[in-house]
């Protein structure tokens, strides 16, 4: 059971630092944040600081990453994220750059509580007993 778990651990590593990786520009990272709604690349473009093309190709990279969703609407395709999971990360991304940017202190305060998912699971499971999550001070 344990070569199994650290297969599925080095996967999960693999795919969050290919995610992590498409995040690495700042025109995909802007239009994943401008992306919680339906837009065509016409609107993102007006967005953004990039060419038509540019817009075009980055959106093409993150829809075979999977990160983006298209479909189509008469002769416009219209372009949104795919995960909640993903919208968060892109918002925690851009909150830290605000407390380095801006000189706001970072949060450290942690709270440990019982997840819900550590009451089903096994002993062999992957999954921990606690949750830890990160509060604002005051």
């Amino acid at each position: 059971m344990r070569a199994h778990d650290d297969t599925s651990g080095q996967a999960r590593l693999r795919v969050a630092a290919e995610v992590l990786g498409h995040l690495a520009d700042p025109t995909r990272l802007h239009l994943l944040r401008l992306l919680s709604a339906e837009q065509d690349v016409t609107s993102l473009t007006a967005q953004v600081d990039a060419s038509r093309s540019s817009v075009s190709q980055h959106l093409g990279r993150l829809r075979l990453a999977g990160l983006v969703q298209a479909r189509r609407d008469g002769r416009r395709m219209l372009y949104r994220i795919t995960s909640d999971h993903l919208a968060d990360l892109v918002a925690e991304a851009l909150g830290y750059a605000d407390h380095a940017v801006f000189g706001i202190p970072h949060h450290r305060h942690r709270v440990t509580e019982e997840s819900p998912a550590a009451e089903m699971s096994s002993p062999e499971s992957a999954a921990p007993a606690t949750v830890e999550r990160w509060t604002t001070a005051g």
